[in-house]
């Protein structure tokens, strides 16, 4: 009974082992790893940079490109409005950014950063960064979405610091004077003490 016992889990091990190697050599990974900012904000008529950078298991090829997307506030399409492929860069010459955009990235660098120039409330959207870097091909892009305005709105963070920054001087402050008080009252008893020997 051992024997076969022994055999039957030994049966499993190599079923189980054999699925276990197909997995790896027939399941792609996320070799290319994209990063951008959650969010930008910018003023009409500002510029703001959207930046990219990406990590691959690969060298850098000389096939690598980067592509930017655009989808607009208000709309469920997409429209490629950069790509960089060659070492070369080509913006849409006929879109919205054709005249407005710069390529400031640098593959070398890991590194697909744009600038947009001039900006308009037509901005406003969810911009999308790709790279591909041959043999690394299979990866997830990243997302940024920009919002523009008239002035660019105090955020949380920078009003809740404020606040905290203030009540923690007014503590201190607070502190300071108790403790200027006390020395001051014990000074004058100790005065006072002298006085009456």
């Amino acid at each position: 009974i051992a024997p076969r016992l022994l055999k039957e889990k030994c049966s499993l091990l190599h079923k189980v082992l054999a699925l276990d190697l197909e997995d790896v050599v027939l399941s792609p990974t996320l070799a290319i790893h994209v990063y951008t900012d959650r969010e930008v904000h910018g003023t009409v008529g500002s510029k703001v940079t959207l930046s990219c950078t990406f990590w691959s298991s690969e060298w850098i090829s000389d096939d690598i490109s980067v592509t930017w997307h655009f989808q607009p506030e208000a709309s469920r399409d997409s429209i490629s409005i950069f790509h960089y492929a060659k070492g070369q860069p080509y913006i849409d010459d006929v879109g919205a950014f054709k005249e407005r955009m710069e390529w400031i990235g640098d593959p070398r660098w890991k590194d697909g950063s744009i600038v947009i120039n001039h900006l308009d409330y037509t901005d406003n959207g969810t911009f999308t960064c790709d790279v591909k870097n041959p043999p690394d091909i299979v990866g997830k892009s990243s997302q940024v979405t920009l919002y523009v305005f008239e002035k660019v709105p105090t955020r949380y963070g920078m009003v809740l610091g404020a606040i905290i920054g203030g009540v923690l001087g007014l503590v201190i402050l607070v502190l300071v004077l108790a403790y200027l008080i006390r020395y001051c009252w014990l000074r004058r008893q100790a005065t006072l003490q002298r006085r009456l020997r």
